[in-house]
């Protein structure tokens, strides 16, 4: 054996030893041993942290961190050699028998150890350990999966023909057929191998498809970020006690080793995921001096505050002193947006002719948030089912847009524009804050339906354009003053928005100046038109990031948030 080998091993087992994972080990034995019945692998799961095993043995630490399959060979061995030496485990026979998964608990924070698809080259043939950070955007149905097979010599007087001599056990990309086929021939006889279906080992598998977080910056309609960049999904595979620990729409930093899975002629980057980490959104970095000031000129009076700063708010798309209902009613929605499961939403449904400074209005609101998305018309709002595209024949949960708008705000546009089916849907959401998403059995493999609950926890935005309204429907005759004609509408999702507000122009007129704003813009779009707008910049309300931090309900809440800080 060599000398650099052995003295790898022996800090493997000095590690084990000290970290605790010696005696979790010993418990995971027993409770093989106390089954009392014989298994093709025993799998055993050991915690790595990659630091602490620089410190014992620098080699060790980079054999575990760039050469992870070799240096679970390490630990397999110490395993092994510790159940016959304790005996702990009176099954076990062969060394192959043994299945050793390392999960680190971090890796070193440099940028060689990030993983991202829209970095070029991607280096997927290394089969090392990388970090990856996205957002959930598919889901998979739980699968089964090989995790090891026994194969036995069919030459009955081979030596061979019975024992664990030859054990198959699932390594990271591999695909099903590459962990049990039927050609494989033992190497005493050259006879074939024929698996024991007896010792056929399975576990839980589920694909899971991830995007960047980059790719919202792009599903808001409207950024004032110009800079230019590749986005692409990459495939997740989680297998046995990491099945079902992601959740949809949810944010997660996770460690695997990448692989390229080969299906038919279609070749997919993928990564076997050994540790899932849940990333939570930053706090406010800090309050700006103008904010600050502007808070001091107020601190009368709780309301003044609130009422300057829906007066000026958004002051780079219509002009300070319009608007201020609808901006008031913006910040407090926007101030309610958190990922918690009983959150106080405030959906907002506009009542307007004024459809285009309503759209720029909302766009650019929606812009201040980590979680704004603009709702695409061609695509679905809610959770949908498709077949997987990787070969299973199973069902895919889609996330769509309100699931990826999860902490934010969903804006789904003009609502005279959906069908009554997607209408009576967003009703049923706004009232429950869930979605139910079916999923046939027949149609996708499965011996019967399920019904898979999906929390929808973000606020939508809309409006009702009164012109659509009058167009498509015959208006109603001698309504009391003060009412609007909402037929286009069911009255039943009217009531389940939080806040319905009604267009503060008269229909057909606009301020003047709103028109003076318009044209400038019009003709200058880069055009700074009021001081107030240099002095409350668009990035001192990004950078401020108030409203995914506290989620507060009285109608002060911005007051209250700006002294939080």
């Amino acid at each position: 054996m060599h000398p650099e080998i052995q003295n790898m091993r022996e800090v493997a087992l000095v590690y084990l030893d000290r970290s605790g994972g010696l005696q979790k080990f010993v418990h995971d034995c027993k409770r093989y041993n106390d089954s009392k019945q014989s298994y093709a692998v025993y799998r055993f799961i050991i915690s790595i942290n990659p630091s602490d095993i620089a410190e014992l043995d620098a080699t060790l630490g980079n054999y575990i961190l760039h050469n992870p399959l070799q240096a679970a060979q390490i630990f397999q061995s110490v395993c092994f050699i510790a159940i016959k030496t304790l005996s702990l485990i009176e099954q076990l026979e062969t060394e192959a028998q043994i299945s050793i998964l390392l999960k680190p608990t971090h890796l070193p924070p440099l940028p060689s150890y990030v993983l991202s698809l829209s970095a070029y080259p991607f280096n997927y043939t290394s089969q090392r350990f990388y970090m990856a950070e996205g957002i959930v955007i598919a889901m998979g149905t739980v699968t089964k999966y090989t995790q090891g097979a026994r194969f036995l010599c069919a030459e009955e007087t081979c030596p061979f023909s019975e024992g664990f001599r030859y054990i198959r056990v699932h390594c990271p990309g591999a695909t099903e057929s590459a962990t049990v086929r039927t050609d494989f021939v033992c190497s005493l006889c050259s006879s074939p191998l024929q698996e024991d279906m007896k010792f056929r080992v399975l576990g839980d598998k589920q694909i899971v498809e991830m995007i960047d977080a980059k790719i919202l910056n792009a599903l808001k309609g409207y950024s004032n970020n110009k800079s230019h960049f590749r986005i692409q999904a990459f495939t997740v595979f989680l297998r046995d006690e990491l099945a079902n620990k992601m959740t949809i729409g949810n944010h997660y930093r996770i460690i695997g080793i990448p692989a390229c899975v080969q299906n038919g002629l279609q070749a997919t980057a993928c990564i076997e995921v050994n540790s899932i980490q849940l990333c939570k959104p930053n706090g406010p970095s800090f309050l700006s001096d103008n904010f600050k000031y502007l808070l001091s000129l107020t601190s009368s009076s709780c309301w003044r505050f609130t009422a300057v700063l829906a007066n000026i708010f958004a002051s780079q798309v219509v002009p300070p002193g319009t608007y201020n209902t609808l901006k008031l009613a913006i910040l407090l929605s926007l101030v309610q947006t958190c990922e918690k499961e009983n959150a106080d939403y405030l959906d907002l449904l506009i009542v307007t002719s004024d459809t285009l400074v309503i759209d720029r209005l909302l766009n650019y609101s929606l812009c201040l948030l980590p979680r704004g998305i603009r709702h695409p018309p061609s695509s679905e709002i809610f959770p949908s089912v498709s077949k997987d595209k990787h070969g299973t024949g199973s069902a895919s949960i889609q996330a769509c847009s309100a699931v990826l708008a999860k902490g934010g705000v969903c804006y789904i546009g003009d609502l005279s524009s959906y069908k009554k089916d997607k209408l009576e849907l967003l009703q049923s959401v706004l009232e429950s804050r869930t979605t139910t998403v079916f999923i046939p059995g027949k149609k996708y493999g499965e011996e019967a339906d399920q019904q898979v609950t999906i929390s929808v926890q973000t606020n939508f935005w809309s409006f009702v354009d009164v012109d659509s309204s009058s167009k498509k429907h015959i208006q109603k005759e001698n309504f009391l003053i003060g009412q609007m004609d909402m037929s286009l509408i069911p009255a039943n999702l009217v009531d389940v928005f939080g806040l319905l507000i009604y267009n503060e122009f008269p229909l057909g007129r606009l301020s003047s100046p709103l028109v003076h704003h318009i044209l400038k813009k019009a003709i200058n779009p880069e055009a700074m038109l009021y001081k107030v707008s240099q002095q409350f910049r668009t990035q001192d309300y990004e950078e401020l990031n108030i409203f995914t931090v506290y989620p507060l309900s009285s109608s002060f809440c911005l007051l209250r948030t700006f002294m939080l800080n």
